[in-house]
């Protein structure tokens, strides 16, 4: 029997690895599935606060126990930019991640220090309370975009631990190594003991 689970996005992107990453014991729900197709609140300007304000409008106006998620890149050289800002980095009303990518890529240019971190942090909220799960993982950005595999940021963002790009290994790489798989998987093994309903 699968355990149910409701993950507060509306990124198909995320939702697609997460359900990867969590496998066959967990049936993941997305906000479409409860007939949510509004944009969830994202106003805080931490990781965590972002994080807790999804799940928590979720579970407030819908009643259903839920995780959110929010992730960030770090870049060592832009004092931690673009952080929580990531995903609309070039624009502040949209998330377009050819732009970002060229920003990013642009206002690193000549630069040595290339260090960064992406960093997810996973709030959950239930009838326990709020929970948080977080997952580092460290490389630096290319100079130029390597790899067609994955979205967002991983043509340009080599872990130390693989030494390609995210786009260049593939997302079955990714899944076991990225920042979201380690929150993930802090958040499994709390999911594997809590009382969660069955399909």
């Amino acid at each position: 029997m699968r355990k149910q689970i409701l993950f507060a996005t509306n990124n198909a992107h995320k939702l697609s690895e997460i359900r990867a990453i969590l496998g066959k014991d967990f049936h993941v729900l997305s906000i479409a599935d409860i007939d949510c197709h509004g944009e969830l609140p994202e106003t805080c300007d931490t990781l965590e606060g972002n994080a807790r304000q999804k799940a928590r409008y979720i579970f407030d106006n819908y009643g259903i126990d839920c995780f959110a998620d929010d992730t960030g890149l770090e870049v060592e050289a832009l004092g931690g930019a673009p952080g929580v800002h990531t995903a609309r980095y070039a624009y502040p009303d949209r998330n377009d991640t050819e732009a970002n990518t060229a920003k990013l890529l642009s206002e690193l240019k000549g630069e040595r220090n290339r260090n960064a971190r992406f960093r997810t942090v996973i709030a959950l909220i239930n009838g326990e309370g709020e929970h948080l799960f977080e997952g580092i993982v460290r490389g630096e950005i290319t100079t130029e975009k390597r790899g067609t595999d994955g979205f967002g940021y991983d043509p340009v963002f080599a872990p130390y631990e693989i030494g390609k790009t995210f786009a260049e290994v593939g997302p079955e790489v990714k899944n076991n190594i990225s920042h979201r798989a380690r929150a993930v998987r802090k958040l499994c093994e709390y999911l594997k003991d809590a009382n969660l309903n069955e399909l």
